[in-house]
């Protein structure tokens, strides 16, 4: 592996001038108003195309293991309890073995989809919703509902260490609109309109093989900056295997800028802490790095978020 030098470190953004970027990301991203924000790019004409990525059918799962032991970036795990077991004398031939699953979706080590109704900013929801529509009951607009049919679209995967040479992008570290600029022509491939982007940090690799570690407080991610990609290709999702945002915030006052200009002022949902080392060795393999990609996100009416298991078909 040879090893290029990292990019200069982008500059902080001041308050000021993340204003102006969201505002020019709010109005690029005009054509996303609605409850279904940037799926509405998901037409049934580019779902057909779509499904002309598939060449081997060869599926393969953008998720990681749900978590069920408390660590640094996970303190309150998913809780998994048996709540019948089979017994060794009971009566008659048939048994069944139960179980209950709950879980806290918004955390640093599951894989998980944002709803359009999960960030709040200036006291407003995506295109201008009061914050008011969430309730101590759930959330009465924008929710994971909006999801309910799926989404599936071409795929496509931008592998930042593999650009950089390197295993993994350190903790801090941004990813700017030149790197993804750079990574389409390193990997023979262009995001277009509709299309569900992932971009790879390597978190899941360092996780593995470093430890877990407080990555609310460290972690590689996009720079404000690089959504005017997002906007100028006009994607309809934005996946990574961290959180997306770079930790600690390049912007001034603003702990969440890239949440804030995709969810906010853009209407993308986001996929949050999915792994990429499953699919990333196949891409490499087969010399191409765009597929059909199925999400079902759980029937949830009111909820902010849902686990997901994206599923990605060569």
């Amino acid at each position: 592996m040879v090893t290029r030098p990292s990019p200069a470190r982008p500059p902080r953004l001041t308050e000021d001038e993340f204003d102006v970027l969201y505002r020019r990301m709010v109005t690029r991203a005009a054509w996303a108003r609605g409850d279904r924000g940037a799926l509405a790019a998901l037409t049934p004409a580019r779902v057909r195309a779509a499904t002309r990525e598939v060449r081997t059918g060869r599926t393969v799962t953008l998720a990681a293991p749900v978590e069920t032991r408390s660590g640094p970036d996970d303190p309150e795990p998913a809780r998994h309890t048996m709540t019948g077991q089979p017994r060794e004398h009971a009566p008659g031939r048939l048994q069944f073995a139960r179980d209950s699953f709950a879980m806290n979706v918004h955390d640093d080590a599951d894989s998980h989809l944002d709803a359009l109704c999960h960030v709040v900013y200036d006291g407003t929801l995506h295109g201008g919703v009061s914050a008011s529509s969430i309730t101590a009951d759930g959330a009465t607009a924008l929710s994971v509902e909006a999801a309910r049919d799926g989404i599936v679209g071409r795929g496509v995967l931008l592998d930042i260490p593999r650009l950089r040479g390197v295993p993994w992008l350190e903790p801090g570290d941004h990813v700017t609109l030149d790197d993804l600029t750079a990574a389409e022509t390193d990997q023979h491939v262009r995001v277009g309109e509709g299309d569900l982007l992932f971009v790879r940090v390597g978190h899941r690799r360092r996780r593995r093989e470093l430890g877990a570690w407080h990555a609310a407080d460290a972690r590689a991610g996009l720079h404000p900056s690089a959504m005017e990609f997002l906007a100028d290709r006009r994607v309809a999702v934005l996946g990574g295997d961290g959180n997306n945002d770079t930790a600690p915030s390049s912007t001034e006052r603003v702990g969440f800028p890239v949440h804030v200009l995709a969810i906010h002022a853009m209407g993308l949902h986001l996929l949050d802490y999915l792994q990429f080392e499953d699919l990333a060795p196949l891409c490499e393999a087969e010399g191409r790095w765009s597929f059909l990609c199925v999400i079902a996100p759980l029937r949830l009416p009111e909820a902010t978020g849902s686990p997901v298991n994206p599923i990605a078909v060569l």
